[in-house]
């Protein structure tokens, strides 16, 4: 079987465990999470990194930061994975559901005005499949109704909106290095911070409250608890698998982004049956995060699935759309939503990881076109 997505060893992992072991300091912000919070700043130019245990924990730590509540309300694709809304309604917020947009499952920018209201206080646009969301519309409402932007970025390491990197337009931004993504850690995440008004107190947060990370500076005698928070930190072993990643991410890169090219240029032709394939616009670019293709149909892409892992192929949906889940329908205000469900009905994703061969990759394509060809 052909996995959907296999975790990467780039080749310096282990010994950078092996050093921080050795190095006698395992808790987190030792040498190797500092060490990947001056990547992030130097060559991506982000303001403030903190790495994080998750995603997950970044998003949650952004609603701690804005002091979100009961009767505020939070902007957020209905296409998206869970903690993109979760990570709000943990501290009461309402969440309102953008739909996607024709081109892409990015949120649908010139809907967005309309969602707004009295009671908004943020949006967060995801960047699907590590390709940016139209920015300058969102940051243009935004500033008008002083919204706060949180960049969902988890799949977008290394990827731009007209030039600069994702991760950097937002005044908060999380991304992932969960497994399935490019530059992975298990589990693991970052937070960053653009606007410096929120950094002291982002470290805050990611203490348990309390104000430790000062006190390892040298800035105040003791630390004490002074704020909420959580124990959003990871620990060294993580932060030291994640560096020996990042030693190497513009190779890993560099196969990734031959793959995603791979699979567009040999399916482009099923464009002409109907068949959507990823629509990369003129302001952004790819990443190689993931592959997919949309169906004709429900029954189509069940189908093609079906056929795939009879022939030793993992193929997989993605996200049903979170405004008709079990947990928040009943909550969500009634509006169609027609593209994210066109999405959660259609997508699906290909094979895609560094170690996937040209012969297995060409397999695939081969029986995708096979399928096709029956059809």
């Amino acid at each position: 079987m052909i996995p959907y997505n296999k975790p990467f060893l780039a080749g310096s992992e282990l010994a950078c465990i092996e050093q921080a072991i050795r190095a006698g300091h395992l808790s987190g912000d030792g040498q190797f999470t500092q060490r990947c919070h001056r990547f992030f700043a130097d060559t991506f130019g982000f303001g403030h990194p903190l790495l994080t245990t998750s995603c997950t924990a970044a998003l949650e730590m952004a609603a701690l930061l804005l002091d979100l509540g009961p009767g505020d309300e939070v902007i957020v694709p209905s296409y998206t994975f869970v903690s993109t809304a979760n990570a709000f309604v943990l501290r009461g917020a309402r969440v309102v559901f953008a739909d996607s947009n024709p081109l892409n499952p990015n949120l649908d920018t010139e809907a967005l005005e309309a969602l707004v209201t009295s009671r908004t206080r943020a949006v967060v646009p995801i960047h699907y499949a590590g390709i940016a969301c139209d920015l300058d519309p969102l940051l243009a409402t935004a500033r008008r109704h002083n919204l706060t932007v949180v960049e969902d970025a988890a799949p977008a390491f290394d990827s731009y909106y007209r030039g600069r990197a994702l991760g950097s337009f937002g005044q908060l931004a999380a991304f992932s290095f969960h497994e399935t993504k490019n530059i992975q850690a298990g589990e693991g995440g970052m937070l960053v911070i653009n606007d410096e008004q929120y950094a002291r107190r982002a470290e805050i947060i990611r203490e348990k409250g309390t104000n430790r990370t000062a006190f390892f500076r040298g800035e105040v005698a003791r630390y004490s608890w002074v704020d909420v928070g959580s124990s959003y930190l990871p620990s060294e072993l993580t932060a030291a698998y994640l560096w020996g990643q990042l030693e190497h991410w513009q190779q890993i890169q560099q196969v990734r982004r031959r793959l995603w090219h791979t699979y567009n240029d040999a399916l482009a032709a099923l464009t002409a049956l109907g068949v959507g394939l990823p629509v990369v616009p003129e302001y952004a670019t790819v990443n190689g995060h993931l592959f997919y293709l949309v169906c004709r149909d429900e029954a189509e892409r069940t189908a093609l699935i079906a056929r795939l892992r009879e022939r030793g192929i993992m193929a997989v949906f993605h996200y049903l759309p979170l405004h008709a889940s079990p947990y928040y329908a009943l909550q969500h205000d009634g509006r169609a939503l027609p593209w994210a469900e066109y999405y959660g009905a259609r997508l699906v994703r290909l094979p895609l990881f560094c170690e996937l061969t040209a012969a297995q990759q060409r397999y695939i394509i081969d029986e995708v076109l096979t399928f096709y060809q029956s059809r």
